[in-house]
């Protein structure tokens, strides 16, 4: 229960106060007459605005309402490190027992987790989970927050802003002072790059505490990894800029992990890896077609190769073999003259595939030059071969140097009937063959050429089950073979046609050595917080993964059987950061959110960050390590913390229940003194 005086004015404010103006003039002017009854007059128009104000005694019935301190708590990743989640618990239940003591008091505890991967916020955002909270919560009842946390916290507000929360902030640390840490930080990385092409990595190696005595700079060796496989490692300056370069050998994106060897005594290695994800393009593909002799199909390659603005292609027929002679002179023979020279010895390197189509040995290109594009291939180019009828004979492309890196060997025999392209069951599992569509639906071919299988996988079969379409491998190189001259049938549509030009462009990406065509590879990306693992192989076992978080955690994973020889399996990925997939051979990586997350760039548990905060709210900082401080209640205006102990306001908030009003100047008391007021001057003038 509480009183107090209040008013309810019958009139607006400036309309009493012209008439009080009025009064006091009239007041005044009495007084400077020495007029009689004048005081009278004056207690009469008292009287009359007082009335106007209608003044009343108020009673009100108060319900004490308890303050609300609101307890915060890190669960990022950075508290993790060491013993800091069992001092964690340890404190927040020591806490607990100490504010529920206290009389009057709610506590609120929130959990702040990491952002989600993906998020576009970064960090720990201890100070957002506390503006939530601080919205339900009325203003005249906060008694004061505490936050549990390394001290690691990344939407620190400013001291400014930090002033106008409506209680003190209270700090415990989780970790030990003196704390030393080593990280690798990426300075610089590309965002894309051109294949074939250098880039630069520009890193340093930073040391939290360097040691004492030290004069000349420590050094550490940092590792260079790309897609999961160790290139170099270097020993570098610790504190000084330093690059790693290197070629991108792919199309798609390249992960590279920059790894640096633990410090003595550090805290942890979760921040002595850094990545980049660098997506390397092709700039333009130059290829070679060279065509032995005019045929039905020959179009049909210019076409397909021409159609594509990415390639470059350069394309010679051979019309006729130069042992015909009639005497025709040669700058009248074609529009330019042959470079062969140009062509297979001087650029031929530059190429990125070389295309034989029906070509026969006819002295055009001399032994030399055929051994030429065997180095090349062997060195990691890529040949593709499309034969026709002179394959099988003594004029075959396969009597020449060639011949050592060709997966299938004639026989001497050529089908001349129809038959349907079928896939082998290996290349029902090939990633080149696998998506190719129904075979049912291809339209037939009408020659082949036999040949036996030496090496390589045979993806395609024609005519009698012979090899029809044979891929292999060279040293690093990549070569394949088609045994039919019929391709151009499917891009003409006969009979239904078929998978023509997505047969060639993905043997193209194959032999080019596109990552996404490799017959054995693994695979993972991050999309709507799930880790999906695929496993591309021509075997039929699907062993376990192991999954490797960005915080370390690993765990095994099982894959399940799926189309086109792949397994597969999703996971959870609820943490930013390199997610790492490893079968035991190979190895991919996912990136969720940000590669570097913000929480691992200092792990060192600190109370710089939050000391401005802390000292503008009146609040107080701790170690757990050296005790839970005590907890108590403070009045307003008093110190809110001190040696051993933290402070929540006591606000003796309340809410009204009920109210009663009580007039003190009712209409017959108003009367009586306004008309005892004008009698009394009426009679003080008469005498």
């Amino acid at each position: 229960m509480s009183g107090g005086l209040s008013f309810a004015p019958l009139v607006p404010w400036p309309l009493l106060a012209l008439l009080g103006l009025f009064a006091v003039a009239l007041a005044a002017v009495g007084v400077a007459r020495r007029a009689r009854g004048t005081g009278w007059r004056a207690v009469a128009l008292g009287v009359l605005i007082l009335a106007l104000l209608d003044p009343r005694a108020v009673s009100e019935n108060r319900l004490a309402r308890p303050d609300v301190a609101v307890v915060v708590v890190d669960e990022s990743a950075s508290q993790e490190v060491g013993a800091r989640q069992a001092r964690t618990r340890e404190a927040l239940a020591v806490l607990g027992r100490n504010l529920s003591r206290l009389a009057d008091l709610e506590v609120r505890v929130v959990g702040v987790a990491p952002p989600a991967a993906g998020s576009a916020e970064g960090g720990t955002q201890l100070f957002e989970a506390l503006r939530r909270v601080l919205a339900e919560v009325p203003a005249r009842r906060f008694a004061g927050a505490v936050m549990i946390t390394d001290g690691q916290v990344h939407d620190v507000p400013s001291a400014a802003a930090a002033s106008s929360l409506p209680g003190p902030l209270h700090v415990l640390l989780s970790g030990e002072r003196g704390e030393t840490d080593r990280r690798l930080v990426i300075e610089k990385a590309p965002g894309y790059g051109i294949v074939g092409n250098n880039v630069d990595i520009a890193f340093r190696v930073e040391d939290s505490a360097p040691a004492a005595g030290q004069r000349a700079p420590r050094r550490a060796r940092v590792s260079l990894r790309r897609d999961g496989r160790e290139t170099r490692s270097v020993l570098v300056p610790v504190g000084r800029s330093e690059r790693f370069t290197f070629a991108l050998d792919h199309a798609g994106p390249s992960v590279v992990e920059l790894e640096v060897e633990p410090a003595d005594g550090e805290i942890t290695a979760l921040n002595n890896r850094a990545a980049a994800s660098i997506n390397a393009v092709r700039d333009r593909l130059k290829v070679l077609l060279v065509s032995g002799q005019p045929h039905s199909g020959e179009r049909a390659w210019r076409n397909l190769l021409k159609a594509d603005p990415a390639v470059d292609l350069v394309h010679f027929t051979i019309l006729r073999p130069p042992e015909k002679d009639d005497f025709t002179p040669l700058k009248e023979l074609a529009l330019i003259v042959f470079p062969v020279r140009e062509l297979f010895e001087v650029k031929l390197h530059e190429f990125d595939l070389i295309v034989f189509d029906r070509y026969a040995v006819r002295h055009v290109l001399p032994p030399s030059y055929l051994r030429n594009i065997e180095t090349y291939l062997r060195a990691g180019g890529a040949l593709l071969l499309a034969v026709g009828p002179e394959f099988a004979g003594p004029r075959s492309l396969f009597h020449t140097p060639l011949g050592a890196v060709m997966p299938a060997q004639p026989t001497g025999r050529v089908f001349e009937r129809g038959f349907r392209p079928r896939l082998t069951e290996t290349g029902r599992r090939h990633p080149v063959t696998a998506a190719l569509g129904a075979e049912r639906r291809w339209g037939r071919w009408f020659r082949q050429v036999e040949a036996v299988p030496r090496q390589g996988e045979v993806l395609m079969r024609g005519a009698g089950g012979k090899p029809l379409l044979v891929l292999d491998r060279v040293d690093k190189g990549r070569v394949a073979q088609v045994m039919s001259d019929q391709l151009w049938l499917w891009a003409r549509g006969f009979e239904g046609g078929g998978p023509q030009a997505e047969l060639l462009r993905r043997l193209a990406h194959w032999l080019m050595k596109e990552p996404d065509l490799e017959e054995e590879r693994l695979s993972a990306h991050v999309a709507g917080g799930r880790l999906a693992i695929v496993r591309q192989s021509l075997a039929g076992a699907a062993p376990e993964v192991k999954v490797t978080a960005p915080s370390g955690a690993t765990s095994k994973v099982a894959l399940e059987p799926m189309a086109g020889g792949r397994a597969g399996a999703e996971v959870a990925a609820g943490e930013s950061g390199l997610y790492r997939v490893e079968d035991g051979v190979r190895t991919a990586l996912a990136a969720a959110g940000t590669l570097n997350r913000l929480e691992f760039s200092d792990l060192r548990a600190t109370a710089r960050r939050l000391a401005p905060v802390v000292a503008a709210t009146g609040g107080g900082v701790a170690w757990i390590t050296e005790g839970v401080p005590d907890a108590r209640r403070t009045l307003q205006g008093r110190d809110r913390a001190g040696r051993g102990w933290i402070g929540l306001v006591r606000n003796e908030a309340y809410v009204v229940t009920g109210m009663t009003q009580v007039p003190l100047l009712p209409a017959v008391l108003v009367l009586a003194l306004a008309v005892g007021g004008l009698m009394a001057a009426w009679w003080r003038e008469g005498s």
